[in-house]
């Protein structure tokens, strides 16, 4: 019995994660049961390894500049649990939340008994919910983000407008696959029948792959570096500008204020999709509501200064990708500063791989540390890996918040960056801005 929002939570987060057999029959079915909710929304669908939750902002961003209501679902939540369904960037309410938690939970019963293997996962569960929320709450735009993959991800009942597959990279192979074109087979399972797709910066094999399925699909595709790009990038410590061009459009000094140069990689997608929806839908797209959407977008927890004097960041970099693009930004925007990094890194992460990564910033030293991780997760032993890494500049933390508080009072001349999992972030900013 669901009474409470804390009832509705535990009931949700009490579901497994995944199933032994990879299968969209399950959620089909739980669909059809709910009266197809799914049909009657036609989103942007947005996939990726990396950078998804960064070009929903700029295109959330982009179509408020419209003054559209725009509704967005985004994995994993920041703060609350409510950011994962919201509208104009503000999540649905605690009752909301209860609510749809009550029409969801007599058919995941039945389904439960109907079906062999058990009935829905907690994300499929949580994709329903929106995907009800969004039938019966109307919005002039709805943006949904792929959990894991694209083929087999609960969100990929839908039938998009447009679909956007931003980057290609390692992550969850023991569920994608140990290849690029294996891991990007499975991205490009949400490209649909004749629906355009626009592709970001994911490298040759990943190329090739996502083409020949879009060509079984005679799906229409726009491509970083192709069909459009940018240039003339200026790279500062408060954020990037850059030139948008393509066939129809040169857009000239567009600046965001989210630091790192893939930020504008992120940024560029969005602005093609953003255009390619526009024309699709005969509705206006203008020089201003481009520059104006993307300087206004911002994304909690992707490279955010929380504070100055220290400078204090959070990134939820938490995979090689990721990792390799901090590196960079590193290495071209903070070169003279000393960094103290203070991470934390979920076991079934490449833990070694990326602080090895981290430990060419020459600038760089590393503060290994640990923290509550979510339910059926562990985090990566802080100890061996300080021996594997075998480094003078790599130090052992036990309590993130002493070692946190120490780094800020004792090194106020420093930049200090937490990274390492979306999860520890998201602790560290609730305790940072308390």
């Amino acid at each position: 019995m669901i009474n409470t929002y804390e009832d509705a939570l535990a009931f949700i987060h009490g579901r497994g994660k995944f199933k032994k057999i990879p299968t969209l029959k399950r959620m089909q079915r739980f669909m059809d049961l709910l009266g197809d909710p799914q049909t009657k929304i036609r989103p942007i669908h947005v996939a990726g390894t990396n950078g998804k939750g960064s070009t929903v902002a700029f295109l959330r961003s982009l179509f408020e500049q419209q003054n559209l209501t725009v509704g967005t679902f985004t994995s994993p939540f920041l703060i609350k649990f409510n950011e994962r369904i919201s509208v104009n960037g503000i999540p649905i309410t605690d009752n909301e939340v209860t609510e749809l938690a009550r029409k969801v939970k007599p058919i995941v019963d039945q389904l439960d008994q109907e079906l062999p293997e058990g009935g829905p996962t907690e994300f499929e569960i949580v994709t329903a919910m929106m995907f009800i929320y969004f039938a019966s709450h109307p919005v002039d735009v709805v943006i949904v983000e792929v959990g894991i993959g694209g083929l087999y991800d609960s969100t990929n009942v839908l039938t998009p407008a447009l679909s956007i597959i931003t980057t290609i990279g390692y992550d969850h192979m023991q569920i994608l696959g140990n290849t690029l074109t294996e891991i990007a087979t499975q991205k490009a399972g949400i490209i649909k029948p004749g629906v355009p797709v626009v592709v970001g910066n994911i490298g040759t094999e990943a190329t090739a792959a996502i083409l020949k399925v879009a060509e079984q699909n005679g799906a229409p595709v726009s491509q970083l570096g192709r069909e459009f790009n940018y240039r003339n990038l200026v790279e500062t410590q408060s954020g990037e500008q850059f030139d948008f061009i393509n066939e129809q459009t040169n857009i000239s000094q567009i600046k965001t204020q989210l630091i790192g140069n893939y930020q504008v990689d992120n940024a560029v997608t969005a602005i093609q999709a953003f255009e390619l929806y526009q024309r699709q839908q005969q509705k206006p797209f203008t020089v201003e509501m481009v520059k104006r959407g993307i300087q206004v977008a911002t994304w909690p927890g992707r490279f955010e200064v929380i504070r100055q004097k220290p400078m204090v960041i959070i990134d939820g970099a938490h995979n090689i990708p990721a990792i390799e693009a901090l590196v960079s930004t590193l290495k071209t925007q903070f070169t003279k500063e000393p960094i103290s990094i203070l991470v934390a890194v979920l076991a079934d992460k490449q833990a070694e791989k990326m602080m090895s990564r981290l430990l060419t910033v020459e600038n760089v030293e590393l503060y290994l540390t640990t923290f509550n991780a979510p339910k059926n997760r562990q985090v990566s032993s802080i100890t061996k890996l300080a021996q594997s890494l075998n480094s003078r500049r790599v130090h052992v933390v036990e309590n993130w918040q002493t070692g946190l508080a120490e780094l800020i009072k004792n090194q106020p001349d420093k930049v200090i960056l937490v990274t390492g999992s979306l999860y520890f972030i998201s602790d560290v900013r609730r305790w940072l801005v308390k």
